[in-house]
């Protein structure tokens, strides 16, 4: 698979599929999803950011460089020390790339050591790619193999990774973040709801590849899931200038933040769900990264912000997105997160 990154930062264990698929406008694709169509038979028309929103952008990244750089180290600290040396980092594509990338250039920082990094394809509902898990398998053993994303919003893809991980013997279910404001996984940089900023872009932050792809008519039994390289935004890519920046703010010395809120997340999103009358907790995204998301490639209803963050500085970029999309934007109290974007129930779907 063709990216803007380097084959020594990552290897993507994907089918190209450029030419082969038409984006949708977000509103048709939205009705589809919500009308009972997979999310991964589609890709969306990606969002073109304003001058005023990469500013935002911008400023992000030179305020939070330093502290998604200490989560990092934090996070490679604990992956030396649980699986040592012999590690063979598994991204999830796409928004674990980056993450991956940082972790293995930390790891040589710090302790000389050039673990390997691939990247594949998990989509919730579907699975985890099962050709790619045969190639890394007959190249490693299962115990070296360590899954790593961004973060953690409610933990689907951690509950995916759990329910399809236990097809290959001796294959470890965790899962490596940043930040898991949900509570879920030990292996973190954070527990925080921290801003990550390559999640305030779409594949202009992630080697110009777009979100992975299954519909059987281009993926066929014997290939790895599919993502599309976006040659034509050459010239708005900003993937190494995100990793470079964080990079630079690496250390050896990390500090740990070790309070934790009690309870999980995802109680947090089933009480969302109850309050706003919302019977599909897909539908709620909770986190920085996760609101993000809705607000980029979804038709959201509305962002929720707790009113302690109302002027962090961390949430400046969804504020720009929801005032550029026309968004309400409500506070309400959150425990485990800053925000949460709710994506519109599209009636009659």
């Amino acid at each position: 698979m063709r990216s803007s990154y380097n084959e020594n930062d990552v290897i993507l264990l994907l089918k190209d599929i450029t030419g082969m698929v038409e984006p949708q406008p977000t509103e048709e694709r939205e009705k589809l999803i919500q009308s009972g169509r997979h999310y991964s038979e589609m890709l969306p028309i990606e969002y073109v950011p304003t001058e005023k929103y990469m500013q935002v952008y911008r400023e992000s990244l030179e305020t939070y460089a330093k502290t998604v750089a200490n989560a990092v180290g934090v996070l490679s600290d604990k992956i030396i020390s649980r699986k040592g040396k012999d590690t063979v980092i598994v991204s999830l594509a796409r928004a674990g790339i980056p993450v991956g990338i940082l972790v293995k250039r930390y790891i040589r920082f710090k302790y000389g050591i050039d673990i390997p990094h691939y990247s594949i394809s998990i989509i919730r509902g579907r699975g985890i790619d099962d050709n790619a898990m045969k190639y890394l398998l007959k190249r490693y053993s299962a115990e070296q193999i360590l899954f790593l994303d961004g973060w953690i919003g409610k933990g689907a893809i951690l509950k995916e990774l759990k329910k399809d991980i236990s097809a290959y013997e001796g294959v470890s279910d965790e899962i490596a973040v940043i930040a898991d404001p949900a509570n879920v996984t030990e292996l973190c940089g954070t527990h925080e709801d921290i801003l990550i900023p390559s999640s305030c872009l779409n594949s202009t932050v992630s080697g110009l590849i777009s979100r992975t792809f299954l519909r059987s008519d281009i993926i066929g039994e014997n290939d790895f899931h599919g993502a599309v390289f976006y040659e034509k935004l050459k010239d708005a890519d900003l993937s190494y200038d995100f990793i470079d920046a964080i990079e630079k703010e690496f250390s050896v010395d990390n500090h740990e933040d070790k309070s934790l809120i009690e309870g999980h997340g995802i109680d947090e999103v089933e009480k969302i769900a109850r309050e706003f009358g919302i019977d599909d907790i897909n539908l709620i995204k909770p986190g920085i990264g996760e609101a993000t998301r809705v607000l980029l490639r979804r038709v959201p209803w509305k962002v929720l912000i707790d009113e302690r963050f109302s002027d962090d500085p961390q949430l400046g970029h969804l504020i720009r997105l929801a005032e550029e999309k026309n968004v309400p934007v409500e506070f309400y109290p959150l425990r485990h997160y800053k925000c949460c974007g709710i994506i519109k129930k599209i009636a009659d779907a």
